[in-house]
């Protein structure tokens, strides 16, 4: 599956280390405003992140790193220092969210990657999430947190759903949401042919082509957040308010501020 967005590369930020990095800025929000550039920034792990890498984002002044991953992730391949950005970790994992966590990566745990279990743990990873909770806590006091870059290990899954809560509460219509979301098959083929290389010694071909047709981002994965959301709060004004505790007030404010 490929997707083209329009004018997308002028987003990707050219880092040699980075993994689907790119600037949020730049998407249109139904009332005609745009995300602004070099505030918010979504990516993979950031352990390969060169010198030069660093001193680029250095000079963005970036001052939060948001990390989703799993404490065992994160220690494998930790953040490095990025100039004065205050640094936090809050696993965006729980029970039967994603997969199950395993360093040793063996057959059993390639084959958790299916629809079913994306889709339940998209379903499930919107609603009532502490880390998606205190991100849109730095959220809203932006002037205080951003610019600020979110990741996890591939800045596919667990990003690609808080930069779909920050989008939808900067008015970003869904159908941009699903086009930046999917953006990330694009920039992670690389990786996901590694991947997949990794995968094939240890399972039958049936096996790796289920293993390939569950991993690749689909349409219906954050749709199924979203349709999460919608089911358990009717509609995102009351999601952001039940969830975050943010009010029209504050809602205008963060606009004010992250919108051009």
């Amino acid at each position: 599956m490929k997707v083209v967005v329009e004018k997308a590369t002028e987003y990707i930020l050219p880092l040699e280390g980075g993994i689907n990095f790119r600037d949020m800025g730049g998407l249109e929000t139904s009332e005609g405003g745009r995300i602004k550039q070099k505030i918010l920034f979504r990516s993979g792990e950031l352990s390969r992140l060169t010198r030069e890498d660093k001193s680029f984002l250095d000079s963005l002044a970036i001052k939060s790193i948001f990390d989703y991953r799993r404490q065992a992730e994160a220690k494998l391949k930790p953040d490095p220092v990025i100039g004065q950005a205050v640094y936090e970790r809050y696993s965006a994992s729980v029970a039967e969210n994603i997969t199950n966590y395993n360093p040793e990566k063996t057959k059993d745990y390639y084959l958790q990657f299916t629809n079913e279990r994306f889709l339940n743990s998209y379903g499930a990873m919107a609603i009532k999430n502490p880390a998606y909770k205190r991100l849109m806590e730095k959220l809203k006091i932006p002037e205080v947190h951003l610019p600020l870059i979110h990741h996890c290990s591939l800045g596919r899954d667990r990003t690609g759903v808080g930069a779909m809560i920050i989008q939808m509460t900067l008015g970003v219509p869904f159908d941009k949401i699903l086009d930046d979301y999917l953006l990330s098959n694009q920039l992670l083929e690389p990786f996901y042919h590694k991947i997949f290389m990794k995968v094939a010694p240890h399972v039958s071909e049936d096996e790796l082509n289920q293993f390939k047709h569950g991993f690749l981002l689909k349409p219906d994965y954050v749709t199924a957040a979203m349709n999460s959301i919608l089911h358990h709060y009717g509609d995102i004004e009351n999601y952001l308010l039940q969830e975050y505790g943010i009010t029209t007030e504050i809602r205008k404010r963060i606009k004010d501020f992250c919108l051009g």
